[in-house]
């Protein structure tokens, strides 16, 4: 059969495609065929929001343009009692739709939408809305100049998703700006400066002329005598207006098209067919005749979960389907009504209409769906997903199958002449993923009842991070009582989460009927709960403690909700009176708008207006970042002659490999060679410590070990052949776990030791010793752009181009040289921009690149490789989680005396950077404070998972961690405020730390002292004493924690020879200057510093100087850019060579004093005078003996104090960061936007370390977190509601580059005031129920998730859900 052509306009141009592929999506289109490089693959799956695009379409039902491409609903049979959504294959969507005659447009995941779901669709991507080479949009500017953009790969998403919510509305709120990025992630700037900058848009966020109120008023300016603290970081007056009336129209053609009538599409890919039926009739005939296909609407499931859960499964579980049907157009599946008005609009808009409209009683379920929908997924998922494809899917976790269920809703289901309805109860779910529809069936329409008078329904999910999250246990609850009385007439608890499908927990209700709504019956319910909703603890998804006793905490919330409602409606109190400590408990999730405050010193009086250094200039690339015009690796145009690269990795975490097929993958179309460690002509040898090999030979040591990899036509050629390679293997033993490693002595090297004073001495003396076990989980990097390199032979003497997404250009440039057996002189790496970096790309960046050149050395041709987010978290490590054994002496007083901490951390199955990072955390094992007798060690834990590697920190943030633990503990043991026992024990000027390095400089006190004003600490001290007498389930906690990081590489095995620079300077006839140095830049500002630098050494303007990117044909041998010291090692080099320049300039200046810059270059020029210049630059007196414990290994230190405000749900383990205050010393800050942003960027990704992010491994050592859907980094709104950031003033620092400090780490670890608010918070909490035997010092391991909150508020809900754990028990994931 003939396929058709699909028909779509990009950016106003239209696109015929006479091929398309249903295995094609959007992202891929855009960026391979259209060469629209814009919008970014940030993780596939549809969680990062990198890949956002603008969809609109003309909608035949309603006759107008609205946003609703890969969506249906229905219009269904009036006079129900109820609302009713109908739906395609189970689909209603929620598709925002605008009023009549009004445009509307949605976002979406271009990583997601088929292509071929796009038929007479209009896309608008980051280029179709400005450019910098034309005009800017309103959006792109405002997140340019407001320093929105650092590593700048989520900006185009970010940028896409305000300008859809601007082309809906113009005037939004600041809650609406806040809702719209639910779907949208950034690793970099914290989040604060992109809503500060979009609030310019909102219509209650503009200029208050001083008579508001907020903390950040631009009139708030803090002033004396000598310096102005200035809290603005940009100006918006500059801003350019927004206009709505000059946006692009909608293409005239597909308006034409509307009155055509639609008729089925037929499109025929390599393996998939995709059927677009236009009517019902249509649809029930293909479902008959093909009764496998699979129904797709958003594919936010088979694209993710190919738009449905198929989507997901077609990419991560390697499933295939061969035929797709689309319903999208089909009228009957397009539309959502309540009563018999039988008015088209969203789920979402209809049931908030219905609440508006009704009253309460009778709107109790809808009130409940909506809340699961806030909550439910980004705009760019509830664009195009739909609900009856929520239902049919069929999965556990689903969080509005309980709802539905709970509340009786009825289900119509059709096939080709058959038609019935079915309430959806506990039978409609017989197995996993499965439902009562037979294979030609269709859901039709879902009717969700009006609920009665007497009736009460909940809906209530509990998920690791609110925004965009999958749940952990996810219910509807409903209770009916009889006429007049509290006594239960019908009692529904449904619940996902806690088996293997949605479940109702009929036994217990059935007991409860007849009851009263009173104290006996809770007892009840809840013992009843703990005994029916049982999991084994091996449980899939593990947690089961927690999950269990969510079930209890749900149905108390809502216990307490109907408790309230009828004290409400009956004044006689027959059911009792609610405790009105527990009201908060009732209350729904709610955030107040952001507020915030940064507040630097301004640049003296009389400071040129060219001289940069000191003010907030935006990131140099902002504006390209904003408009899709920066260049990233992947993004580099296709070769003509390219192959792509996949890698094979090893499934098992310590095996001997026995035998390599390959046999069905070189069946794939496009295949053309698989590469092996007999292909290396040079040294399969590699790695820092040379224990590492490019291709693992005979034996794997950690499950995604490189075995080998496929090369072939296209990306999607390669990885389907890479699934087609047969490995098998013979099982060794493996050591997954620190536990593991310690019980069978397996480490690297030998113990690390630092000790001084007498520790038998303090401890003899000590009034107090406590000791304990503290564990720290590991960080997965998460930049959003994953590991990249193209390789490129240029054919002769083995020279060979790599571009390569790395900050180590030095040893990327080594390793491929020895792999190939070239020398590095042949090996050329440039690196443009990275989209972050975080440490993640200094070492093991070179796993792919030394790959990716074997391969263009092979085959000759050009190859390139970009990982996916799956294979980047599983094969390129992160932060090494540490086990920390401590012993802690100390007096009433709360002075400590002595100390021992055994410090253990997994540094996986090989070395890399793994001694120099357990070094740098026995440096910090002290943080601030001054411990006579000491003594730290640290051992290395060699396991069988994936090299962990350097993260922003570099094991700073554990040793710290460690120490503010026992810390605590001895606060609570002595009965003393913490702020006071930190306080004492803090370090002086002058004083030697436990590795005898003298404090100058210590700026630490006023820090401390700064911030305790700032934040009103005292004050607010007292308040949340006493918010936690007034609430019995809702508690706060309020800590301020300090810092002191040590700067410079900690790296004595490579004789500190990583602590230099180099730099290169052009400078042209024309007067510019090319700059050039060893760092790259990674979103932290670098480059921006650099020319900055270079201006006011130069004296000239920074438009004058450009850096192009960095290079080993330029500066060679350079250092990796990290440990925070890249702006003082290449701005001290810069200087150098600027200095010459100048040195050389100096005569022609003196012959013509009044000339120009360009006069005098080209004087000079004309003299024969050379106008390029090196600099080079290496840090002074450093080196530390261990043996000695002498000697300095840091050059300086950075100081910072942060104050942190929680509140804790005791039901749920949720917590909310109210308020943080940031004091911070960065000496003469070069740039305070960029190292405010450096600041806040820091601070959300350690708040994301020690609340957040858990890494989760199967016992066997495969990892279970692999993108965005179970790995959950901090979203928009974990940020706290309150964010204040202030630069310490008058504080010079004469050891770097005009007197400034290093700022890209330090900032992190004070997000370990938000862990130690919720300890606090949790102490409160724990204090209340004393009758649980509860000790006062109680262990809570980093991080803090919803699960460790919840099970360390213990109370008589924990006590009924303990569950014992067989010896011979393999839980679903164990602690690493």
């Amino acid at each position: 059969m003939t396929a058709d052509e699909l028909v779509f306009f990009v950016n106003g141009r239209k696109v015929v495609e006479k091929n398309a592929d249903p295995e094609t999506t959007l992202l891929a289109y855009l960026r391979r065929k259209l060469g629209l490089s814009g919008t970014k693959l940030g993780c596939g799956e549809g969680g990062c929001g990198a890949c956002t695009v603008m969809l609109s379409k003309y909608d035949r039902l309603q006759n107008k343009i609205v946003s609703e491409a890969m969506s249906a609903l229905r219009p269904a049979p009036q006079g129900s009692g109820g609302a009713r959504a109908t739906t395609a294959s189970a689909m209603a969507s929620f598709v925002l739709r605008a009023e009549s005659g009004v445009e509307s447009h949605f976002s979406a995941n271009a990583c997601l939408a088929p292509i071929c779901s796009l038929h007479h669709v209009a896309v608008t991507t980051v280029e179709g809305i400005g450019s910098t080479k034309s005009r800017l949009h309103p959006v792109q500017e405002r997140i340019a100049k407001s320093h929105g953009s650092q590593c700048g790969f989520c900006t185009p998403g970010i940028v896409m998703s305000m300008y859809t919510l601007l082309r809906n509305q113009p005037e939004p709120t600041i809650e609406d700006i806040e809702d719209n990025f639910q779907g949208n992630l950034c690793r970099c700037t914290g989040y604060r400066p992109i809503l500060q900058g979009f609030r310019t848009f909102a219509r209650d966020g503009g200029c208050c002329g001083g008579k508001g109120s907020s903390p950040n008023c631009c009139m708030n300016e803090k002033k004396d005598q000598t310096v102005t603290l200035s809290p603005s970081l940009f100006n918006p007056e500059d801003f350019i207006p927004l206009d709505p009336t000059q946006e692009p129209i909608f293409p005239p053609e597909l308006l034409r098209l509307k009155d055509i009538p639609q008729k089925l599409l037929r499109f025929e890919g390599e393996r998939v067919t995709w059927i677009q039926a236009s009517s019902l009739k249509e649809l029930l005939d293909l479902k008959a005749q093909h009764p496998e296909a699979k129904l797709v609407v958003g594919n936010t499931e088979i694209g993710k979960f190919f738009f449905d859960r198929e989507g997901i499964e077609m990419k991560f579980k390697n499933k295939l389907f061969p035929m797709i049907i689309c319903p999208a157009w089909i009228p009957e599946l397009i539309s959502v009504e309540h009563g018999s008005e039988g008015k088209a609009s969203s789920v979402e808009k209809t049931l908030l209409s219905a609440v508006a409209e009704h009253p309460d009683h009778k709107t109790e379920v809808f009130r409940g769906v909506l809340e699961q929908l806030c909550w439910f997924a980004g705009k760019q998922i509830k664009s195009v997903a739909c609900i009856g494809g929520n239902i049919i899917t069929a999965s556990p976790i689903s969080d509005l199958n309980p709802v539905f269920m709970a509340s009786g809703a009825k289900l119509t289901i059709v096939s080709r002449g058959t038609r019935r309805t079915v309430q959806m109860d506990h039978t409609f779910f017989p197995a996993y993923r499965k439902t009562l529809l037979g294979p030609e069936e269709i859901l039709l329409s879902i009717e969700i009842p009006y609920s009665r008078e007497g009736e009460f329904f909940s809906a209530f999910k509990q998920a690791s991070r609110r925004e965009d999250d999958i749940a952990k246990v996810t219910c509807g609850m409903r209770v009916l009582f009889q006429p007049g009385t509290t006594q239960v007439k019908e009692l529904a608890l449904c619940y996902g989460g806690m088996a293997d499908r949605t479940i109702s927990a009929l036994k217990t209700t059935r007991k409860h009927l007849s009851n009263s709504w009173d104290e006996k019956l809770l007892q009840d319910v809840c013992a009843g709960l703990a005994e029916e909703l049982n999991l084994s603890p091996d449980a899939p998804g593990g947690m089961v403690e927690f999950r269990r006793t969510l079930t209890l905490s749900f149905f108390f919330k809502f216990y307490l909700t109907v408790l309230q409602k009828l004290s409400k409606e009956d004044s006689r109190d027959e059911c009792g009176k609610l405790d009105p400590t527990y009201t908060s408990a009732t209350l729904p999730f709610q955030k107040d708008p952001p507020a915030n405050v940064q507040l630097f010193q301004e640049v003296p009086k009389g400071q040129s207006e060219e001289d940069m250094v000191g003010r907030p200039l935006p990131h140099l690339s902002a504006a390209m970042q904003a408009s899709g015009e920066a260049m990233y690796c992947d993004d580099i145009p296709r070769y003509e002659n390219e192959l792509s690269l996949r890698l094979v990795t090893s499934t098992q975490a310590h095996a001997k490999i026995k035998s390599i097929d390959t046999s069905e993958a070189q069946k794939v179309p496009g295949f053309f060679c698989f590469l092996s460690a007999d292909d290396i002509p040079g040294s399969n040898i590699t790695g820092l410590f040379n224990d590492e090999t490019v291709f693992a030979k005979d034996e794997v040591t950690c499950v995604g070990h490189i075995i080998g990899a496929v090369v072939a036509d296209t990306p999607e050629h390669a990885q389907r052949a890479a699934h087609e390679v047969k490995i098998t293997y013979e099982a060794l033993p493996a050591i997954i776990t620190i536990e593991d490693a310690i019980k069978n002595d397996s480490f690297y090297g030998s113990e690390l030791k630092i000790e001084k004073g007498d520790l038998t001495k303090g401890f003899s003396e000590a009034d107090n010793i406590v000791s304990g076990e503290f564990h720290i989980g590991g960080q997965d990097h998460f930049y959003l752009e994953t590991h990249c390199t193209i390789a490129v032979p240029k054919g002769e003497a083995g020279e060979m181009e790599l571009f390569v997404s790395t900050q180590n250009t030095m040893k990327t440039q080594s390793f491929v040289a020895n792999m190939l057996g070239v020398p590095a002189n042949r090996i050329l790496v440039r690196v443009k921009r990275m989209g972050g970096g975080f440490g993640g790309k200094e070492t093991r960046s070179t796993v792919v690149s030394t790959a990716v050149a074997l391969a263009a050395y092979k085959t000759g041709r050009p190859v390139r490789c970009m990982l996916d987010r799956d294979e980047d978290m599983l094969i390129t490590g992160g932060r090494h989680p540490f086990l920390a054994k401590y012993k802690v002496g100390f007096m009433k007083t709360g002075t400590v005396v002595a100390l021992e901490v055994n410090h253990f951390s997994n540094a996986g199955n090989t070395l890399d950077l793994s001694q120099s990072i357990m070094e740098r955390a026995l440096f910090h094992m002290d943080n601030c404070y001054q411990i006579p007798n000491i003594r730290g060690t640290g051992r290395l834990c060699k396991t069988n998972l994936s090299s962990n590697t350097a993260f922003r920190g570099f094991g700073g943030p554990q040793g710290m961690l460690i120490a503010e633990y026992w810390m605590s503990e001895v606060a609570v043991t002595c009965g003393l405020p913490a702020e006071e026992v930190r306080r004492k024990n803090m370090y002086k000027e002058g004083d030697l730390t436990h590795f005898n390095q003298k404090l100058q400089g210590f700026t630490l006190p006023r820090c401390w002292d700064e911030c305790l004003e700032s934040s009103q600490y005292h004050a607010r001290k007292s308040e949340v004493d006493k918010f936690n007498k007034e609430n019995c389930w809702k508690k706060r906690g309020l800590c301020i924690i300090p810092t002191k990081f040590g700067i410079s590489f900690t790296l004595p095995f490579l004789n500190q020879n990583d602590d230099k620079a180099g730099a290169l300077i052009h400078v042209y006839t024309d007067g510019s200057v090319l700059l050039i140095h060893g760092g790259t830049e990674m979103g932290q500002g670098l480059h921006t510093k650099m020319v900055q630098v270079a201006s006011r050494a130069l004296k000239i303007p920074t438009s004058k100087i450009y850096i192009s990117e960095t290079s080993t044909n330029t500066v060679p041998n350079t250092s990796p850019t990290a440990a925070s010291v890249s702006t003082d090692l290449n701005g001290q080099a810069i200087y150098e060579a600027c200095q010459t320049i100048l040195k050389r300039l100096e005569p022609f200046k003196t012959k013509n004093p009044s000339g120009s810059w360009e006069d005098w270059v080209t004087a000079a020029y004309q003299d024969a005078v050379s106008l390029s210049a090196t600099g080079f630059y290496k840090t002074p007196n450093l080196g530390y003996s261990f043996e000695t414990n002498s000697g300095n290994p840091f050059h300086y230190f950075t100081y910072g104090v942060a104050c942190s405000e929680v509140e804790i749900d005791c039901l749920t383990g949720d917590h909310k960061n109210l308020r943080t205050d940031i004091v911070m010393d960065v000496g003469s800050s070069l740039n305070p936007a960029i190292d405010i942003g450096q600041v806040e960027g820091a601070f959300v990704q350690g708040l994301g370390l020690f609340t957040l992010e858990e890494l989760h491994y199967s016992p066997e050592g495969s990892l279970h977190t692999r993108g965005p859907s179970t790995y959950k980094i901090p979203a928009f709104g974990s940020i706290p509601t309150e964010f204040s950031v202030s630069l310490l003033r008058d504080c010079p620092n004469k050891k770097a580059i005009y007197a400034s400090k290093a700022i890209g780490e330090p900032p992190l670890f004070l997000a370990a005031s938000i862990f130690f608010a919720i300890k606090d918070a949790v102490r409160a909490a724990r204090a209340q129920h004393t009758d649980y035997n509860m000790k006062e010092l109680f262990r809570l391991d980093s991080p803090a998730t919803p699960e460790k909150i919840r099970n360390a508020c213990v109370d008589r809900f924990t006590t009924l859900c303990v569950t014992g754990v067989p010896e011979n028990c393999k839980p679903w994931s164990l602690r690493v």
